[in-house]
């Protein structure tokens, strides 16, 4: 086993990563979920080698901290003992109910095998880095837009909708494709990313500009592409990454509530551009609630309680708490599990269990049982709206508690919490929890607990407060926007129009930390 994986790796169970509070492990299961005995031994293992913590990440995997070399090895040979085989190579990943959910315009289980097997089959897997992922988004009942990913297939009434570089918000369009047309675009892609070495991503093929090393012009559009047939030349293998460049100099990312209302408009533009009117093409952003917090809009609430599946079978979807919880009190949700016949269990974003195999009766239960437990199974828990990563103690890199401060956030600064934004608390300027930028970010540093409004941890903060005063000082930000919160206006949009003005006073700037 490597004795552990440089920081910005894929912390898999042979590769783990050295992180503040030890080394972290990533398992993604090749099925997509485990049976509630193989939960139970994770949980007990992880108590034994790591810090007994267990988390379910943004993109759904679970994650164990606090290991060293040896437990590390240790937790491994666990894995392997309770018949865990663990998902390797480029991460092609679905929505946690695909095929199974009657919500989803398309059941992308096919597709994403096909790019599997035709990225095993040519080789790419060891010439791209461990961060390079795929989406294959069959629009079901779990959102996949905030999910950051190099090629992001998207189902469409009739084929696919393929972009590179980014979530459904940022992530640079290509056109609409058939099944085998959205195969050789996705290896046309991985193999741009490839050749530019393993630090490569799909959101730098937008910084060069790759039309000149075509014979002609790029195209507008993708004339060797056939939506309907699946076609593409392969003799035109650069046309489609040149007019991404093209579109990606056209497109300026947001940076201010003035140039998101332009990309708003340059959307609707781009939208007549590949073919797709105002009413057919934004189906995803027509859905309640689907837009970006960020800019003010209602965000989606997550799939909680129990859901419908096909064949009139019955699903419970409970999260976990900022995304972790003690192994022990897992342990004892999976034994609940067990107990009433659950057959299956799939962790899923944002940061969720999904439990299969129960019928409403013993749905609901469980569900029970987990709001005992802790778990969060209520769509509207104000604990869904906070992004906190482990903080202190947990985490040796953590300057301040960061779930202490989260938990006071969540019962007393409900004007924040309306579902229009994520509140990011970080413990460090590293931002694990969320490394895209927030409407407010708590960050942790040796000056206290700064205040980043719309930006990352890595922003310098507008204000600083002590570690001891950052819930106090949330709480009087809560109570200023609800004093100056206008007729229909939601608390991100607020913060947006007030901007750093809304904190004490303090330096404002949007530079980044080194």
């Amino acid at each position: 086993m490597t004795p552990f994986a440089r920081r910005g790796a894929c912390p898999a169970l042979s590769t783990p990563m050295q992180t503040g509070d030890g080394l972290l492990v990533r398992l993604n299961p090749v099925t997509g979920e485990i049976s509630p005995k193989q939960l139970n031994g994770l949980c007990l293992s992880a108590s034994a080698h790591g810090n007994g913590i267990i988390e379910v990440t943004a993109r759904g995997s679970l994650q164990i901290r606090g290991l060293t070399e040896d437990s590390a090895a240790a937790l491994a040979e666990d894995v392997n003992a309770l018949g865990i085989e663990a998902r390797t190579g480029v991460p092609v990943e679905t929505g946690p109910l695909a095929g199974l959910d009657p919500a989803e315009t398309s059941d992308a289980r096919q597709l994403a095998e096909r790019i599997r097997k035709s990225v095993a089959e040519v080789g790419l897997a060891t010439r791209l880095g461990p961060k390079v992922s795929v989406i294959v988004d069959g629009r079901g009942a779990f959102c996949l837009d905030e999910i950051i990913a190099d090629v992001r297939l998207v189902a469409e009434r009739e084929g696919w909708r393929l972009a590179i570089g980014g979530d459904a918000k940022t992530a640079r369009e290509c056109g609409g494709f058939g099944e085998d047309g959205a195969v050789e675009a996705t290896l046309m892609v991985l193999e741009e990313v490839a050749a530019r070495g393993r630090e490569a991503r799909a959101k730098d093929l937008t910084s060069i500009g790759l039309e000149g090393r075509c014979s002609t012009s790029p195209p507008s559009v993708l004339p060797d592409i056939s939506p309907a047939r699946g076609e593409i030349k392969p003799s035109r293998r650069l046309s489609l990454i040149a007019n991404v460049a093209e579109q990606a100099r056209s497109v300026e990312l947001p940076i201010s509530p003035l140039a998101r209302s332009e990309e708003r408009s340059t959307q609707r533009t781009k939208s007549q551009r590949f073919g797709f009117s105002n009413d057919e093409r934004p189906e995803r952003e027509r859905s309640a609630g689907s837009g970006r917090t960020e800019r003010g809009d209602v965000e989606r609430p997550a799939s909680l309680g129990l859901l419908n599946l096909n064949n009139t079978a019955t699903a419970l979807s409970i999260a976990l708490p900022y995304g972790s919880m003690d192994a022990a009190d897992i342990a004892a949700f999976g034994e609940a599990a067990q107990a009433l016949g659950a057959t299956g269990i799939r962790p899923a974003p944002p940061r969720v269990l999904i439990v299969l195999g129960l019928d409403a009766a013993g749905c609901e239960k469980l569900k029970t049982t987990a709001s005992q437990l802790g778990f969060i199974t209520n769509p509207a828990d104000p604990r869904l709206r906070i992004a906190a990563c482990p903080g202190a103690p947990a985490c040796a890199s953590g300057h301040f508690d960061t779930r202490a401060v989260a938990q006071e956030a969540a019962s007393g600064a409900a004007e924040l919490l309306d579902g229009s934004m994520t509140l990011h608390i970080s413990g460090c300027a590293k931002g694990c929890a969320h490394p895209t930028p927030a409407a407010l970010t708590l960050v942790g540093g040796e000056n206290g607990v700064g205040f980043v409004v719309a930006g990352t941890a890595k922003g310098l903060p507008a204000h600083y407060t002590a570690r001891y005063e950052a819930a106090e000082t949330l709480a009087r930000l809560a109570a200023t926007l609800r004093a100056q919160r206008r007729a229909g206006e939601t608390a991100a949009a607020c913060l947006a129009r007030l901007g750093p003005a809304a904190l004490p006073p303090g330096q404002t700037t949007t530079q980044e930390r080194a």
